[in-house]
């Protein structure tokens, strides 16, 4: 096990080796904004179209990393990822984000995925507490209003997943050709929940505080299968459920996000059930989904047993907050010394010390899976980054050197 300096310095060094990567590769020097896409061999796919969650998760990267580091060169790169969301991404007509422009800044789906909205509401708050630039306020203040306007479900409660861009009805609400076609899902409540919390932190509006502790009872009452302690993916209008994998990913990356927004908006006793939720959550998904080595499976099939046993970048990112922040609540070390363990995994299997940036998955032998993508629609700074300062702030609030070195 590393010693706290040890372990500081090197996730301060993959900090700013993620941030290099999207500085020196995926800036698009041509036709403004981001490259769409580059491949896992770190080539750069042409006409590529520009999807709406890279640049929002982009946004939020920069704007987090400069108000962590306080370095310049970041809160640069948060402006240039600002001013091509609101020229392009922002729809001056009807409000909202549109999801997918073309390369060259087209818009190419004007469909309103609220999963995207969301994120726009994450990167514009993060960017307004980095450049405390007014206008990036009023628009993340915007977006809440057009998801409340029109995606909130009053009869059921939650959000629906999709509309037209004029906010109209859509028969396919799905978020990408993998989801199950629901009107309601765990992972949109969850990137809402995310940006509402963010945006909080700025705007401590009343209605926004009760929006928050609405989307927490949503998780207490009807995602989180609270036989199991798992999270359930698809839901029907009045939350029937409609599905049959846990995503071990998900699971714990929401384990720390609900204690966040309880703690956010002040909530003893939300927070008090989210001890324990939060907590269970985590027990379940190591003793299901974490190998002994700190490697998080990808998901499980809960009625047939089938496990897919891929180890994607993006749970073993979350999985180092999830525990870290498990740790604070129990006080447990076994969740400190399984954190490093992931760590230790994801500097084995994961990164890309060649190219730069991390492999998208590996297979159960360990082997990389070239065939997705290094940057693209879904590839994103945003897990591994956060993850990053998540686990520095943590580990300075907690003085962990002397947790270990005993």
């Amino acid at each position: 096990m590393p010693d706290f300096k040890t372990l500081k310095s090197e996730l301060e060094h993959e900090l700013n080796r993620i941030l290099d990567y999207w500085i020196n590769n995926t800036q698009d020097k041509k036709f403004g904004g981001f490259l769409g896409n580059i491949d896992s061999y770190n080539n750069v796919v042409n006409n590529a179209p520009k999807g709406a969650v890279l640049n929002a998760r982009i946004l939020w990267t920069f704007s987090a990393a400069y108000n962590f580091t306080n370095n310049g060169d970041y809160l640069k790169l948060a402006d240039r990822s600002y001013n091509y969301l609101i020229e392009h991404f922002l729809d001056k007509e009807y409000g909202g984000i549109f999801w997918e422009l073309d390369f060259l800044g087209h818009v190419l789906n004007d469909r309103k995925q609220i999963y995207a909205q969301g994120f726009g509401i994450y990167g514009l708050s993060e960017y307004y507490r980095a450049s405390k630039n007014e206008k990036a306020l009023e628009y993340a203040k915007e977006l809440f209003s057009v998801i409340e306007k029109n995606a909130f479900d009053p009869e059921y409660g939650g959000y629906i997943e999709a509309l037209g861009r004029k906010w109209n009805k859509l028969e396919d609400m799905r978020l990408s050709p993998k989801d199950a076609n629901e009107p309601k899902s765990m992972n949109t409540h969850l990137h809402i929940l995310e940006p509402y919390t963010n945006l909080y932190r700025v705007w401590p509006d009343p209605l926004l505080k009760a929006k928050i502790a609405g989307l927490i009872d949503i998780f207490l009452n009807f995602i989180i299968d609270v036989s199991r302690n798992h999270f359930h993916l698809f839901f029907g209008m009045d939350w029937a459920v409609r599905s049959t994998i846990d995503s071990y990913g998900h699971d714990i990356e929401g384990s720390w996000l609900l204690y966040e927004a309880a703690e956010v908006i002040g909530d003893d006793e939300r927070l008090k059930k989210l001890s324990t939720a939060s907590l269970q959550l985590v027990d379940a998904t190591i003793n299901e989904g974490i190998t002994p080595e700190g490697a998080v499976y990808n998901e499980k099939n809960y009625k047939t047993g089938h496990l897919d046993e891929d180890k994607h970048w993006w749970p073993q990112a979350e999985a180092m907050v999830g525990l870290i922040n498990t740790y604070e609540i129990s006080g447990d070390k076994k969740y400190l010394e399984l954190m490093i363990k992931t760590w230790q995994f994801i500097k084995e299997f994961i990164l890309d010390t060649k190219n730069g940036e991390w492999f998208w998955r590996v297979d159960k032998t360990g082997q990389v899976i070239y065939s997705e993508d290094k940057a693209g629609f879904w590839k994103c700074p945003y897990h591994n980054s956060r993850t990053m300062i998540e686990v520095l702030t943590r580990m300075n609030k907690l003085k962990l050197k002397l947790e270990l070195s005993n």
